[in-house]
């Protein structure tokens, strides 16, 4: 029997343990997409305890901890921080076959040395422990990122923003870790929201200039996409409920805008008719840029009501929705690709049972401009765990290029997250390994050397066109 989360964590054969340790292993990190606050970098904040590590905007913990019958009190509520890691403490232990069990260890021994098992007995130990690491001068925020191998990470970060932090950040020499935005505009694209008058309004401080109309809308974007791709954004992002097409004129689009910056109410099809033509100017300028368009889909939000009026989103009450049509996603792309202007494309589904519609999507639009200019992203949210990552790089291997994949992301509000990196390296290398040891690859340790450490790394660096060196 193996010994719990031993150095061969994962790894199940001698090529999948050799591909790890001399090449995933020795790989710095790239986080393309996250959620960290850019003003705790410039600020090095450092915790006070484990809770405001671990349990702080955690929805993933917070709800295992729900599913393990914790009152709400010990989740988002008044309860004490200790008290809040002894329910965590006492669920984890109930979390076989969870990712988070594996996370949550692998960030006590990277981050606090320790190889013990958390559950309630141990929790006093591990408190007491971790605190006493957090105190030290090295745990900063900084320090973590330095201390995890990251070179370069990207914010998800809204048009209007002032991008102050990041502003401090790219002027400190004493931190040189790359940390860039990356552009979300779900605020200017929501016009079925009740608050879309109100952003367009400050969308146009931001820009310096009045937005009335959709034309004034993309004029103010182009105007906030300069500043972003000047402060070095490589990327954006869109949180989608499925890639629509739904074509219309621009005389529509305009009327649609108009009707709803007047108080009318929109029609379901006004607005996807509205997102459509929103999605092809973005991509068309990012075309131009040459940022990657990140498409995250298949996400139904916010399902239980009274828990979102009472702590609002990204709190735990969101679910896989079974609606994608890949027809329309095809669709979209096309529209793009018929005038050249069809970005780099990264596509995200939260339903697993899409992986192989997205890469039979991929091969379509697949040209020189770059190596897989069209991606499947990693195994997301509900599905980066074992079973989902090796479902998904299986799906991408066997339909499209897994060499050329843009590898794992963070997709995390928390400095501890990284370990997530390793979670996914040793899968990956255990998947690679089982294909030679079965003879269906040969082994041949400096390709596949460098497969590893292009998916870890590489790919990444070359695909957004980050001013990094790649490893070799």
């Amino acid at each position: 029997m193996k010994q719990f989360m031993d150095e061969d964590f994962l790894l199940s054969t001698d090529t999948a343990k050799a591909l790890y340790h001399e090449y995933a292993a020795k790989t710095p990190i790239l986080d393309y997409h996250c959620h960290i606050n850019p003003k705790e970098i410039a600020e090095d904040r450092k915790f006070d305890n484990i809770t405001q590590v671990w349990l702080g905007g955690d929805h993933y913990k917070w709800r295992l901890m729900r599913s393990n019958g914790v009152e709400e009190k010990y989740i988002t509520g008044d309860a004490s921080d200790r008290e809040k890691f002894q329910k965590w403490a006492e669920t984890l232990e109930r979390g076989i076959g969870n990712p988070l069990y594996h996370w949550s260890h692998l960030e006590l021994q990277r981050y606090f040395g320790y190889h013990g098992v958390l559950n309630g007995e141990t929790a006093e130990e591990v408190w007491n422990i971790c605190n006493a690491k957090l105190a030290e001068d090295g745990m900063t925020v900084r320090n973590l990122i330095k201390q995890s191998g990251v070179t370069l990470l990207c914010t998800t970060d809204d048009p209007a923003d002032s991008l102050e932090w990041h502003k401090v950040l790219k002027e400190d020499e004493s931190f040189d870790v790359q940390v860039l935005p990356a552009w979300r505009p779900d605020k200017a694209m929501g016009i079925e929201k009740p608050g879309f008058a109100d952003y367009l309004k400050t969308l146009g401080e931001a820009a310096g200039m009045e937005v009335k109309t959709f034309a004034d809308m993309k004029e103010a974007l182009k105007k906030r996409m300069a500043f972003f791709n000047e402060m070095g954004c490589r990327a954006s992002d869109h949180a989608l409920e499925y890639v629509m097409y739904v074509p219309a004129s621009e005389e529509e689009i305009e009327a649609i805008v108009a009707k709803k910056l007047a108080g009318g109410q929109i029609t379901k099809e006004e607005e996807l008719k509205y997102k459509t033509e929103f999605m092809l100017f973005a991509g068309r300028e990012y075309s131009k840029l040459g940022w990657a368009m990140q498409l995250h889909y298949g996400c139904k939000r916010d399902n239980n009501t009274s828990m979102f009026d009472r702590l609002g989103p990204d709190t735990g009450f969101d679910c896989i929705n079974n609606y994608a049509p890949s027809g329309q996603t095809a669709d979209f792309l096309n529209a793009l690709n018929v005038t050249d202007e069809l970005p780099k494309t990264i596509i995200y589904s939260l339903n697993p049972n899409d992986d192989e519609a997205i890469g039979t999507i991929l091969g379509c639009f697949q040209d020189s401009s770059a190596a897989a200019k069209i991606q499947q992203g990693s195994a997301w949210w509900f599905n980066d765990h074992k079973t989902g990552m090796m479902k998904q790089m299986t799906s991408l291997a066997n339909l499209g290029c897994l060499s050329n994949f843009v590898g794992m992301l963070t997709d995390s509000r928390s400095f501890l997250s990284y370990a997530r990196h390793e979670y996914f390296r040793r899968i990956l290398c255990e998947l690679i390994g089982g294909w030679v040891e079965n003879g269906e690859y040969p082994k041949d340790m400096k390709v596949l050397g460098k497969i590893v450490k292009d998916i870890s790394y590489n790919n990444a660096v070359r695909y957004f066109g980050f001013n990094l060196d790649t490893v070799e």
